[in-house]
């Protein structure tokens, strides 16, 4: 895989060269990057040409990255939002003298974090993903096994991590299925679309027709679905990372 960065109609790309058939060009919030990943074998001019065609799409989708609301930072204090599975939760920060964290929920609107005096603010924010991170994990794993059953599928694996451009992935070859961390804070119809969006890749590599048509057997919503996953408010980044799909 070889990476170069080339000015096109005035924007700045990134292209990327694989040994991939075909050629896709995507553009990521959440300042509207361009990313193009190209056969090894396409010249630089069918490139640029490829680019060229698609910069209107282009400039939409920069344009509504622009508009999208944006999450303010967190602090991780109390008096807070944050948010678990789409539900708002307002954070309660409380010391005590115990050298260890503990995180729990508690009624339907407040979330109870109690830490080690003088714990610092990064080190909340780590708890914190953690915690939500052993939730996704809870609340996925099931529907994973839902889903894989109902669509008479079987990953070798899964996982949630930090991702920088998409809500999952799927690697169809080794049948390896990844989840954006970030869900844990969208509702969970959401959640279930990532998951039957990935597994579907096991039906199909491609966004072609016969993945369209899994999607719609399965979930004939998903496009509503998909779009109200795009239009929430993103994260507010803060050196972590970035996403969308």
């Amino acid at each position: 895989m070889n990476t170069e960065f080339a000015q096109i109609g005035g924007i700045d790309v990134e292209i990327v060269r694989k040994k991939i058939k075909n050629l896709h060009i995507g553009c990521y919030p959440p300042e509207g990057r361009v990313r193009v990943a190209a056969p090894d074998h396409l010249s630089a001019d069918a490139i640029r040409l490829s680019v060229l065609t698609r910069m209107p799409w282009i400039k939409r989708k920069q344009a509504q990255f622009r508009e999208q609301e944006r999450q303010s930072p967190r602090c991780f204090v109390s008096g807070e939002t944050h948010f678990l599975f789409g539900r708002p939760l307002r954070l309660e920060v409380l010391e005590w003298e115990k050298q260890v964290h503990r995180i729990s929920r508690q009624r339907n609107d407040r979330l109870v974090v109690k830490v080690p005096r003088d714990s610092e603010t990064r080190q909340l924010r780590r708890w914190m993903d953690e915690w939500l991170k052993a939730e996704l994990r809870r609340q996925a794993e099931p529907r994973i096994d839902i889903w894989a059953g109902r669509m008479n599928v079987l990953p070798a694996k899964w996982g949630i991590r930090p991702m920088k451009t998409k809500w999952g992935s799927c690697n169809p070859d080794k049948r390896i299925i990844w989840l954006n961390a970030e869900l844990a804070k969208k509702p969970e119809r959401m959640l279930d679309y990532v998951i039957v969006h990935e597994l579907a890749h096991l039906i199909s590599p491609k966004h072609d027709d016969r993945f369209t048509a899994v999607l719609d057997r399965e979930m004939p919503r998903w496009r509503e679905i998909r779009r109200e996953l795009n239009d929430l408010p993103l994260a507010a980044w803060e050196n972590k990372y970035s996403h969308g799909q």
